[in-house]
């Protein structure tokens, strides 16, 4: 069973940091298209930031240079780093990992970001 558990969100002010981790169980990681993605008040679920299964990157153009995606396969765990964070930033970040094309996905992290 594939499991996702998020955490490092928070309240934060505008231009402060964040790094959310979400750790995986229940499956092989390395090999696996994994990232985050956000839902903003009123807004529908969109891509943060994400490895391709090839080991890829590919970020949305609203993060681009203030946010990076990395991750340890040794523990299983996938990480944002915020920077500069705006008040724009504001949802609910989700973890999501793709297992033989079965979308797993976390309970969600809050990030508020105060102006």
């Amino acid at each position: 069973q594939v499991q996702l558990v998020e955490s490092g969100g928070g309240l934060v002010q505008a231009g402060g940091s964040l790094r959310l981790s979400c750790a995986v169980s229940g499956t092989v990681f390395g090999n696996k298209a994994m990232g985050w993605y956000r839902q903003g008040p009123g807004k529908q679920r969109e891509l943060v930031a994400a490895f391709t299964s090839g080991g890829n990157t590919n970020y949305a153009n609203s993060v681009k240079g203030r946010f990076t995606i990395s991750r340890d396969n040794a523990k299983k765990t996938l990480y944002l780093q915020m920077n500069s964070l705006k008040p724009e930033d504001t949802a609910v970040y989700y973890c999501n990992v793709r297992v033989y094309g079965v979308d797993f996905w976390g309970q969600g992290t809050q990030v508020t970001v105060s102006s």
